[in-house]
């Protein structure tokens, strides 16, 4: 491993922390798939292409990692975290309060998206990757990305009475 993809690969440990979220819906989970990831990649790093970005490469890693645990945990049984609760955020008035609502609603109907549709949202509006980048991640053509993301747009649109 170079110093230069040590670099990249730190630099880029908020955005695989927050699709690893996206992913496991835990933070201790999430921090598990991270430290997966980052393994996998300095150990395959030889692998890695230079003149591909190293974003959809990791984040392919890192939902192979989820795979993983979760054909992992279908033998184990289901596991519940008793303090799991939500994160309080600070208030910050009316605008603020109507701004946590609308992503409280926005996250609640994402959940209920088909998963490959909530998938795509979350890589191309929130983890900002192009439809190539985004294919590349979940082994679909481009054209399946495309047809995806608009179905998933206008099923939340819908859900949120926004369309």
């Amino acid at each position: 491993m170079d110093a230069a993809f040590g670099e990249a690969l730190i630099r880029l440990l908020p955005n695989l922390r927050r699709y690893a979220l996206y992913l496991a819906r835990r933070s201790d989970l999430a921090d598990d798939l991270v430290q997966t990831t980052v393994e996998r990649a300095i150990r395959a790093s030889a692998s890695y292409d230079p003149a591909c970005r190293l974003e959809p490469w990791l984040f392919r890693i890192t939902r192979n990692a989820f795979i993983d645990t979760v054909r992992r945990q279908r033998t184990q049984g289901i596991e519940v975290d008793v303090f799991d609760i939500p994160e309080a955020l600070p208030d910050h008035g009316d605008r603020a309060l109507e701004a946590r609502l609308m992503l409280r609603a926005t996250q609640a109907a994402m959940k209920d998206l088909p998963p490959e549709q909530a998938e795509i949202l979350h890589l191309i509006c929130v983890e900002e990757l192009s439809y190539a980048e985004a294919a590349e991640v979940l082994g679909i053509p481009k054209g399946t990305v495309m047809s995806r993301l608009s179905r998933a747009r206008l099923a939340l649109a819908e859900r949120l009475g926004i369309r």
